[in-house]
C-alpha cells in the first residue's frame, strides 16, 4: 500500500487508532498509538515525534527526540485490540538530520539489503526463519540478594503424568513430541487460532505442528520473503503468537532453553540470492548447490563464532548450542546431518526452491540484526571465494575423536560469541551496514546486562553441588 490507501484502507475498517511500532536494540517490539486523525498523507513524510531515551540501547537523555515514520506496506489491522486500530512498523528518524537513525535495527538490515544491490552480486536474499516456541500454562521466577528460582508448569508437560486431579493422560514423552496427534498434541486448535489471525495480518502460514519437546513446543512456518520484509514479518508472528495464547489463559516463550533435559528452540533459518528474478544457489555441484552458494555457505562458516552473537544472542542460547547433542554447532555444511550448521534441503529438485539453512539460529535473536549479519557474512563469502571445504555426510555420533577434532565448533557462550564478533567484524562494516559504534555498543550491552550479570549471580543448582561442601 502506499499512503492514500493506507488512508482508504483505515476508513474501510473504521480504524480509531493509528499505532506505531519499532524495535529496540535487543530485538522488542515497542508501539506509541494515536487518534487516527493525526494520520495523514503528510504524516508518511513528517513522522512522528518520540522519546528515544528510554530505549535499550538507543539515544542519551540529552539526544532523546526521535521522529518515528510509518512504512505504508506495512499496514495491518490489530485483531487483538477492542477499539480498531491501524498497526505500521515506524522507521526512526533523526528530527535534526532527518536522516535515519543509525541504532534503528531496521535501518541496519535494509542497509544490507542496499549493499546487496550496490554489490552487483544479487538484487534480492529471500529468508524464511522457522520460530520454534514453548506453550505453557503458568510461569514463575524470581532473582533477589537472597533467592533465586524458576518455575514452569505446562498440562501438557510430561512432568504431570503423576498428578492425582484430573489427570487424563496423553502427553508427549521426553524428546518425543514431534507431530503426535490430537489429544496428545494439546494445542491443535490453538495453533490453527494463532495460524488464521497471523494470515488475517498479511502473513502466509505454510504450516504448523508440535515440536520435539514436552509441555507445548511448537513450530509455525511462514514463508519466505525478501530478508528486510522477513525480519517485519517475524516480529509480527511473535506478536500474534504472544496475544493469542494470552486469550487462551496461557503464555509463550521464545528463550531458546527453558527446560532441562529435552530440546530447545531454534530458528532455522533458510537462505537464497536471485537476480532478475533468477534462482542463484541451484547449480550442478554438491547436493544441486552453485558455486556462488558454496562460497556463501563457506562465509557462513567462517564468520559463524561472529554471526551468533546476534543470531543466539542470549546466555540461555548456549544452554541449546551444547555439542554432542543435536545441536547445530559443528561448523560444517551437509545435506542430510542436521547437526551440521549449514543444511541443504532436498525437499524438491526445482531450482527456484534451491537454497541454504543456516541451523545454529535460534528465536530470542533481533530478526533485523541477525538476518543482516547473515547476510554479510555470505556475501564475503562469494566476494573472496571461501572454500567451505568438504561436506559432513557422516552420523557426528560415530566420528572418532580424532575425526571430531577436524570439525570446528561454535563458541560455547554467549561472551565466547561477544569476543568472537570484536576480532572478526570487518565484514559487517562493508557499505556502513554496521558501525563500529553499534557493535562496540552490542558487545558493551550484552557484557554489562547478560553476561556479567548471569555471571555474578548463584545458580539454584550451585546449591546442589556445592551447599555441604
Amino acid at each position: 500500500m502506499d499512503p492514500k490507501a493506507v488512508l482508504e484502507f483505515a476508513a474501510k475498517n473504521s480504524a480509531k487508532i493509528v499505532d506505531l511500532r519499532f524495535t529496540d536494540l535487543p530485538g522488542l517490539w515497542h508501539h506509541i498509538s494515536f487518534p487516527i486523525q493525526q494520520l495523514e498523507e503528510k504524516s508518511f513524510e513528517d513522522g512522528f515525534g518520540i522519546d528515544g531515551s528510554s530505549i535499550r540501547g538507543w539515544a542519551s537523555i540529552h539526544e532523546s527526540d526521535m521522529l518515528l515514520v510509518p512504512d505504508p506496506k506495512t499496514a495491518f489491522m490489530d485483531p487483538f485490540r477492542d477499539t480498531p486500530t491501524l498497526c505500521m512498523i515506524g522507521d526512526v528518524i533523526d528530527p535534526i538530520t532527518k536522516q535515519a537513525y543509525p541504532r534503528d535495527p531496521r535501518h541496519i538490515a535494509r542497509k544490507a539489503e542496499a549493499f546487496l544491490g550496490f554489490s552487483g552480486i544479487a538484487d534480492q536474499a529471500f529468508f524464511g526463519a522457522e520460530a520454534e516456541f514453548f506453550i505453557f500454562d503458568n510461569i514463575r521466577f524470581d532473582q533477589a540478594a537472597q533467592h533465586g528460582f524458576y518455575f514452569i508448569d505446562a498440562e501438557e508437560g510430561r512432568w504431570n503424568s503423576g498428578r492425582e486431579e484430573h489427570n487424563l493422560g496423553y502427553r508427549p514423552r521426553y524428546k518425543e513430541g514431534y507431530f503426535p496427534v490430537p489429544p496428545t498434541d494439546h494445542y491443535m486448535d490453538l495453533r490453527t487460532d494463532m495460524a488464521m489471525q497471523m494470515m488475517a495480518c498479511g502473513l502466509q502460514v505454510e504450516c504448523h505442528h508440535h515440536e520435539v519437546a514436552t509441555a507445548g513446543q511448537t513450530e509455525i512456518d511462514i514463508k519466505f520473503d525478501t530478508m528486510l520484509k522477513s525480519a517485519d514479518s517475524m516480529m509480527l508472528f511473535k506478536y500474534i503468537v504472544r496475544n493469542v495464547a494470552n486469550q487462551y489463559g496461557k503464555t509463550v516463550t521464545f528463550m531458546p532453553k527453558p527446560l532441562f533435559g529435552d530440546n530447545g528452540s531454534g530458528m532455522h533459518t533458510h537462505q537464497s540470492l536471485w537476480q532478475k528474478g533468477k534462482p542463484l544457489f541451484a547449480g550442478d555441484m554438491y547436493a544441486g548447490l552453485s558455486q556462488m552458494a558454496l562460497w556463501y555457505i563457506g562465509g557462513l562458516l567462517k564468520h559463524a563464532a561472529a554471526i551468533v552473537a546476534f543470531a543466539a544472542p542470549t546466555t540461555n542460547s548456549y544452554k541449546r548450542l551444547v555439542p554432542g547433542y543435536e545441536a547445530p554447532v559443528n561448523l560444517a555444511y551437509s545435506r542430510r546431518n542436521r547437526s551440521a550448521a549449514v543444511r541443504i534441503p532436498v525437499y524438491s529438485a526445482s531450482p527456484k526452491s534451491k537454497r541454504m539453512e543456516f541451523r545454529p539460529p535460534d528465536p530470542s535473536c533481533n530478526p533485523y540484526l541477525a538476518f543482516a549479519a547473515m547476510l554479510m557474512a555470505g556475501l564475503d563469502g562469494i566476494e573472496n571465494k571461501i572454500n567451505p571445504g568438504e561436506p559432513l555426510d557422516k552420523d557426528i555420533y560415530d566420528l572418532s575423536p580424532e575425526e571430531l577434532k577436524e570439525v570446528p565448533s561454535l563458541p560455547g557462550s554467549l561472551e565466547e560469541s561477544l569476543r568472537a564478533l570484536e576480532a572478526d567484524h570487518k565484514f559487517l562494516l562493508k557499505g556502513d551496514v554496521f558501525t563500529e559504534e553499534t557493535i562496540q555498543l552490542w558487545i558493551n550491552y550484552k557484557m554489562k546486562n547478560e553476561v556479567d550479570a548471569v555471571r555474578m549471580r548463584p545458580h539454584p543448582y550451585e546449591f546442589q553441588l556445592y551447599y555441604d561442601i
